[in-house]
């Protein structure tokens, strides 16, 4: 490792927020610790050029927010990468690992609107703006007769959007919004019994080369055992599940003492066929967590229709 540890992350401002949120832990974990910030212009990143075009419909998925910061960590010009673990594909690149998550903040997903309330304020044919598939699946499963429509850019410009009525309403993870001091714009907290989370939403992970031991010893200061246990199990179902920003799926892991409750939900894009499975168990390690949302993805794709999840 450098002298000076090099953090990588995008440039938007909530990204930049939780770098920073690393590095300023980082500091004060290691006083004798010089710590650098990189930003990396990633291929996920909204371009106006891009219109409106689905996340999901995108090449690379919601790998393109990442796969630049990847290259980064191999080829050594960054130390570590800091994502929202909820963008993160399941598998990640050979030689990388996330291994150090930081407490979880809210996994709950929030409602912004400028005239109503809830989703259930709606009226009949109102637009929702959103490029999550997950949400798209479970608006729809409750309210079929809404429109939803594609609605991409950082949360400053998604939050614009709305107010220039271009949609109705959208939704947002309440955790960024927190990060950023958005609780303001914010109608509604969305229940997880309304509306499952993503895989690791709330959740901010710290990825390192896996045989690069320094930079993962300083980190063993940031992390959370509870909140990495969580979503090592969200994550593990997930990737059962072949599960990528393609997919309706959310996952949901609450700890309490040394047991787990996971919940995890798969959708048919149009709403219409919704799958869940809820286990519970014992959890006090990272292969007992990942053997809890193995268990539960491997049921859930025993249950679901081979074509929804080809979908």
């Amino acid at each position: 490792m450098t002298q000076t540890l090099k953090i990588g992350t995008r440039g938007s401002k909530l990204a930049l927020i939780q770098a920073g949120m690393v590095a300023d832990m980082l500091r004060e974990s290691h006083e004798s610790l010089a710590v650098e910030i990189v930003e990396i212009l990633t291929s996920g990143d909204w371009k106006p050029e891009d219109g409106e075009t689905r996340l999901s419909e995108a090449e690379g998925g919601k790998g393109q927010f990442a796969k630049e910061i990847e290259r980064a960590i191999l080829t050594g010009d960054v130390d570590c990468g800091v994502h929202s673990m909820k963008d993160m594909e399941s598998f990640l690149p050979d030689g990388l690992v996330i291994d150090h998550i930081l407490p979880r903040e809210d996994q709950r997903d929030a409602f912004l609107s400028n005239d109503y309330k809830s989703l259930s304020d709606m009226p009949e044919g109102a637009s929702v703006g959103t490029s999550s598939v997950r949400r798209q699946a479970f608006i729809l499963a409750k309210r079929p007769d809404l429109k939803v429509v594609p609605l991409r850019g950082n949360v400053p410009t998604r939050i614009e959007k709305l107010r220039s009525w271009k949609v109705d309403a959208t939704i947002l993870a309440l955790a960024g919004l927190k990060r950023m001091g958005l609780e303001h714009e914010i109608a509604a907290v969305i229940e997880p019994e309304d509306m499952l989370p993503a895989a690791g939403q709330g959740a901010i992970g710290i990825e390192t080369r896996v045989n690069d031991k320094e930079t993962r010893a300083l980190l063993d200061s940031l992390h959370c055992r509870d909140s990495g246990f969580c979503v090592k199990a969200e994550r593990m179902a997930l990737a059962v599940l072949d599960g990528s920003c393609h997919s309706p799926i959310g996952a949901y892991a609450q700890l309490s003492g040394e047991e787990m409750s996971l919940k995890v939900v798969v959708a048919a894009l149009d709403g219409q066929q919704v799958y869940e499975e809820v286990m519970r168990g014992a959890v006090s390690s990272v292969t007992q967590a990942e053997d809890l949302g193995r268990t539960a993805g491997q049921i859930l794709k025993e249950r679901a229709p081979p074509a929804l999840l080809a979908s």
